[in-house]
């Protein structure tokens, strides 16, 4: 018999894989090696790098720093994608922070732990978004 928890599709926050298997898919498709996957991660900006060890820590599923905005911006370049889709996928492995598109894919937002606020939290919530986007028709 299979354990409860090996049937749990949902990984826990210490389990999320999103930004890990992003960066080993970009790797793979670019047909690079790791070094030269690595040689191509320079931020435009700053000229921040990204060493292949990291590289290698982090596909390998050992413990890493998570990725600051210079080192996101590089890994995009030698990835050759959106910054955004790297954005999401560091916040909701390294920070639990999934984000929510509309249904027009126009908007998203970032959620995170919302079934912990109260009824209380919500309205304000609420209450703060309709200050900044008025209900239609006001």
């Amino acid at each position: 018999m299979t354990p409860m928890a090996a049937q749990d599709p949902s990984p826990t926050d210490d389990q999320r894989t999103q930004f890990r298997d992003l960066i080993r898919e970009l790797r793979q498709q670019s047909g690079l090696s790791l070094v030269r996957f690595a040689e191509r991660a320079v931020d435009p900006l700053t000229k921040t790098t990204v060493k292949p060890g990291w590289i290698h820590r982090l596909e390998s599923g050992e413990p890493v720093t998570p990725p600051q905005l210079p080192e996101l911006r590089a890994l995009a370049e030698a990835g050759g994608c959106d910054l955004e889709i790297l954005q999401d996928a560091a916040s909701a492995q390294f920070h639990g922070v999934d984000p929510v598109y509309s249904a027009s894919g126009e908007a998203r937002a970032f959620v995170r732990k919302t079934e912990r606020l109260t009824p209380k939290q919500r309205a304000q919530l609420q209450a703060f978004l309709d200050t900044i986007v008025p209900a239609e028709g006001e």
